[in-house]
């Protein structure tokens, strides 16, 4: 069986490259990288001692897509493609439509073309909006604060959309919620362009002395310490659910959404005692103003995955913050 993943030299991306590979799935990667490198590609094949087949191509270029539909027979995609910085979401909008939106459309007609239609969709948490948490995939979805968050909303329905015209689709929604970690390797983890924007490779650049100091948005939330609370989820662990999530859609039809999260929730400073305690060293972070459009709580209800995917989380916080540290150690200026 032949997977093709868009994106698939991003974070999320190469380490479900690396899950595939290891259960036997020829990979195809298709890849601008705009906020990745090559050299992550060779480090998966290194990983694995397996080779996957790679093209340059962005989502919006229906040629590039087409040419890889006729070099190969694809079973199924995994489409990771798309822009995912929030605020630069709420700076740049048209960008975030064009490219995540347009490119995805211009994916699912060449698919169509090309008879596949099996896929599973990187969706995420933001798509629930202020609802009450625990979050579960029987809520209405949609009251979203950043563009970033409208565009994995509307992707979902225009999938809908697409099933509901098409009963031959199979199509698996997955919602993740904070992945962090790295693989345990430390060939592979989350390196990105520039000043990250996520928490965790953040944390790691200071740590590592790249960078001055953390701050902390907001210490006077309702909540146990006054910071946020999120779901974080170690990047391996969301990896094996696309491999459960692939598994699925190669044998049926139908669409359906699922949390993939550990159910549980973190506060940023338990985020910043577990990576202390995985250094061995005191982190430089001082506690500032809330950020825009953050809720100060929210994490999953992941049993649907489990009941219906076979799959859950395996790995602590701890686990989580050692193996991210173990990335930062052995790749102090990132992946060349």
């Amino acid at each position: 069986m032949t997977i093709l993943v868009t994106g698939g030299a991003g974070y999320i991306g190469s380490h479900t490259c690396v899950e595939l590979l290891e259960a036997g799935y020829d990979v195809i990667v298709a890849d601008n990288y705009y906020n990745s490198v090559p050299e992550v590609l060779d480090r998966v094949e290194k990983i694995t001692g397996k080779k996957l087949k790679r093209y340059e191509c962005d989502i919006r270029d229906r040629e590039g897509l087409e040419r890889i539909f006729s070099e190969n027979k694809v079973d199924a995609v995994i489409h990771f493609a798309g822009l995912k910085a929030v605020g630069e979401s709420a700076r740049l909008p048209l960008l975030y439509y064009e490219n995540n939106i347009s490119g995805s459309v211009t994916l699912f007609e060449v698919m169509e073309k090309a008879g596949c239609k099996k896929i599973v969709f990187s969706s995420s948490a933001t798509v629930y909006g202020n609802n009450p948490i625990p979050y579960r995939e029987d809520m209405v979805t949609g009251d979203v604060s950043s563009p970033y968050g409208r565009t994995k909303h509307f992707i979902e329905k225009i999938l809908g959309d697409v099933y509901n015209s098409d009963n031959s689709w199979s199509i698996s929604l997955l919602r993740y919620f904070n992945p962090i970690g790295a693989h345990e390797s430390g060939l592979i983890g989350e390196d990105p362009n520039g000043i990250p924007n996520n928490l965790m490779p953040y944390i790691s650049r200071v740590a590592i002395g790249k960078l001055e100091k953390l701050t902390v948005f907001g210490g006077d939330y309702d909540t146990k310490d006054g910071t946020c609370i999120r779901d974080y989820i170690h990047v391996v662990d969301l990896a094996k659910a696309h491999l459960c999530a692939v598994a699925k859609i190669l044998g049926t039809t139908g669409i359906e959404a699922y949390n993939i999260g550990n159910g549980k929730g973190y506060s940023v400073l338990d985020i910043i005692h577990a990576f202390e305690k995985a250094s061995g060293s005191k982190l430089n972070y001082v506690i500032g103003g809330r950020r825009e459009g953050d809720l100060p709580a929210f994490y999953a209800d992941a049993s649907k995955a489990n009941k219906e995917l076979g799959w859950t989380a395996q790995y602590d916080i701890d686990k989580m913050c050692e193996d991210t540290w173990n990335f930062q150690k052995k790749n102090p200026d990132g992946i060349k």
